[in-house]
């Protein structure tokens, strides 16, 4: 289903300027809803925008989405913002940015960490 959706999204929807992923899909034990997790990463990212336009368009996805994926039922999909890889990019951006003088070694088996 993820799979199937990365591929709708690349191929039948336009995002000018914003890279837009399906980061993950969970989908109820009883095959009746799936939500999907949508990344969002770009200068001109409204991520309410883009959830908005996904959901709009909802319908024409989960039809494109039942004649690829074969299910039980086909889910009603909900789309949510995934910020994880916008917090997991400032956490490496502040990594790089923190200054560790050469004094500093590393623990021993002997030093104890507080």
């Amino acid at each position: 289903m993820k799979r199937e959706l990365s591929t709708l999204l690349s191929r039948d929807f336009e995002f000018p300027g914003v890279l837009v992923t399906v980061n993950d899909v969970d989908v109820t034990p009883d095959f009746k809803q799936a939500h999907v997790f949508i990344g969002i990463l770009g200068t001109l990212a409204n991520p309410e925008e883009i959830i908005a336009q996904l959901t709009e368009r909802r319908v024409y996805l989960q039809n494109k989405v039942a004649k690829r994926v074969v299910l039980k039922f086909t889910p009603r999909l909900s789309f949510h913002h995934d910020s994880s890889v916008e917090r997991g990019t400032n956490v490496v951006s502040l990594i790089d940015r923190i200054d560790i003088p050469d004094e500093i070694r590393p623990l021993g088996e002997d030093d104890v960490a507080l």
